[in-house]
């Protein structure tokens, strides 16, 4: 593409050099420039774009594209020079990739809980009806079945564009994609169309990076600010930060509830550990899903694809053969009788709505055993109140390590138990070793009891010093079901 034709979507504050160059790649990363590739230097969080202006120039790089010029120009390479270097990115990138978003169906769903599963239900569901579906997720990306590996919940922008590119260009209709709040507010989807939003919930998350709750809801919240007359925005009523998402939208709002009228209103009927019956505006559905937490997420699932054109006769059908996203709420029966559960729950709010729909399955006929553990290098503040709600809501709580990253796993628990009474450090073990953590669980279980696993779910690796060992939950419960059978 013609550099000039890749200007035409940013408002450059100055160009220098000829703009008629052909550009036969975009790259934010300078170890991936080549001759004819256009340099975009971003200001990330980790490194700044601009340090490695001169090695993108000496890799052949033919134009950049920064805030700040150099002092040394290169009379052979262009420069555009941009106030917001990130906001430029993703125009460039989707104009670099052909516009993807104008020739499918793009809809974003933020929160803090329930991104992955909403979004991964409704690539379901549209495959289920025949389309082809492009899926942008934490677990994996997809193009209308075949996996793509993921890195982020929101790529970067020209991975991003690349990716719904792929998607357009293999006939995708829609697509679905987790809008994680660090992607709106480092500006990674800046230049797509989205056809519509859904907003999950909002509890505390990822202070480590937004600082205050106050932050992260501002982040959540642009992303339906910035959203299209034509586009629908649907959130969750019973969300108290639900309507505020969408005071300054110019979008169509819908609500869904469980518990107030809206546009999509569900009831939970009946729970069991095979699922759940439920009823949606009045018609009712058989599940393969468990816990408060689900219906909801089915109800955002159903609610969008009524707004994507759907009637809800043909929708609940499609639903009624959906099963559980890997790593959410997985269960696993045991020979002896009693249940494991493996759950991605890593917030309070997340391990209090798993630990809910356990209890309201149980009944109290059975104990509750919490594995649980909390990320290195991450919101420290979440850790003693992660403790304190497996504490209150389980017979027997093991602390343990997560993904430790760069710091002591013994420090991340220490902070987890330092939000614990002495009633609850009766009940409460400790030990650094995942593996023998979860051992020890199914060591204490007995017929009728529930085991639950909670924070890695999907995840089949131990970050530890920079390094991922291989490690998973499903994979080590049921090795040790074999074992003792």
């Amino acid at each position: 593409m013609k550099l000039n034709e890749l200007l035409k979507s940013i408002q450059p504050l100055q160009v220098i050099g000829d703009i008629n160059k052909e550009i036969e790649a975009i790259n934010i990363d300078s170890r991936q420039i080549e001759k004819n590739h256009l340099f975009l230097a971003m200001r990330g969080t980790q490194t700044d774009g601009h340090s490695y202006i001169v090695s993108a120039i000496e890799k052949g790089a033919s134009a950049i594209l920064c805030e700040d010029l150099p002092t040394d120009i290169n009379q052979d390479v262009t420069y555009i020079q941009v106030k917001d270097s990130e906001d430029a990115t993703g125009k460039v990138a989707t104009t670099f990739y052909g516009n993807p978003t104008s020739k499918l169906s793009l809809v974003g769903v933020t929160g803090t809980n329930g991104k992955t599963t909403v979004a991964t239900l409704l690539y379901d569901t549209f495959r289920y009806f025949g389309y082809k579906t492009g899926l942008i997720s934490t677990v994996c990306n997809y193009i209308d079945g075949e996996p793509i590996p993921t890195e982020h919940t929101t790529p970067d922008p020209v991975t991003l564009n690349k990716l719904l590119g792929r998607m357009a260009d293999e006939g995708c209709k829609y697509a679905f994609m987790e809008v994680s709040s660090h992607a709106i507010d480092q500006k990674r989807i800046a230049g797509l169309t989205f056809a519509g939003g859904i907003f999950t919930n909002l509890t505390r998350d990822h202070l480590d990076y937004h600082k205050t709750v106050d932050n992260y809801l501002k982040a959540k919240k642009k992303f339906f600010d910035d959203m299209p007359k034509d586009a629908f925005s649907l959130v969750n009523l019973d969300d108290k930060n639900g309507l505020v998402m969408t005071q300054n939208t110019k979008s169509k709002v819908y609500t869904y509830s469980l518990r107030s009228l809206a546009d999509f209103k569900g009831r939970v009927l009946e729970s069991h550990f095979e699922g759940m019956l439920l009823d949606f505006n009045n018609q009712e559905l058989a599940v393969q899903f468990i816990g408060k937490f689900n219906a909801y997420n089915l109800l955002a699932v159903f609610g969008a694809s009524v707004l994507l054109g759907k009637s809800q006769e043909e929708v609940l059908i499609a639903l009624s053969t959906l099963r559980p996203v890997a790593g959410r709420f997985d269960a696993i029966r045991s020979p002896e009788g009693y249940t494991a559960i493996v759950d991605y729950a890593h917030t309070p709010d997340a391990l209090i709505n798993v630990l809910n729909a356990i209890h309201g399955v149980l009944e109290g006929k059975g104990k509750v055993i919490t594995v649980v553990g909390a990320g290195g290098n991450r919101d420290k503040g979440k850790r003693p109140v992660m403790a304190q709600e497996a504490a209150k809501q389980s017979d027997r709580v093991i602390i343990t390590s997560d993904n430790p990253r760069f710091e002591e796993p013994q420090d991340i628990i220490n902070d987890m138990l330092a939000g614990l009474t002495k009633d609850d450090l009766r009940k409460t073990i400790s030990m650094t070793d995942r593996k023998e953590a979860i051992k020890t669980a199914c060591m204490l279980a007995e017929k009728g009891d529930v085991i639950l696993v909670a924070g890695k779910g999907h995840e089949n690796y131990q970050d530890v010093k920079g390094v991922k060992h291989h490690f998973d939950d499903k994979e080590i419960i049921k090795e040790i079901f074999i074992l003792n059978s």
